[in-house]
């Protein structure tokens, strides 16, 4: 499961009113980034074969059969400081990440790391 917490669900709900009504919030994982796994969130319209799917605060979210993996038990929160907003994942699975923090690795995954810039 994928928690969302209010903030963010706020957050998501804002951006996704500019969408389609059908469009849910779509959470992942690929290859790459200087630990192995970068993090994705984006919108979608289509489930796929083997997805996932959640509902938290008002919001769909939907992983797909590989990343939930990776990233069952994470909680996406939404902060705002003075220099602005984002979102921030906290991923209980993560054993190691890079100093951008979209970047991890799992006890039994090392993915793909990549040279970081």
């Amino acid at each position: 499961m994928i928690t969302l917490t209010e903030q963010a669900a706020q957050k998501v709900k804002e951006m996704i009113a500019t969408e389609s009504p059908n469009t849910f919030l779509r959470v992942g994982v690929r290859p790459g980034g200087c630990s192995g796994f970068t993090y994705g969130m984006g919108w979608d319209q289509e489930l796929k074969e083997g997805d996932q799917t959640f509902e938290q605060n008002g919001v769909k979210i939907v992983v797909d059969k590989d990343s939930i993996q990776y990233i069952d038990g994470t909680e996406i929160d939404f902060k705002e400081s003075m220099m602005g907003g984002g979102f921030s994942i906290h991923n209980p699975n993560a054993i190691a990440s890079c100093g951008c923090g979209s970047s991890f690795r799992t006890a039994t995954a090392a993915g793909n790391a990549e040279k970081c810039d």
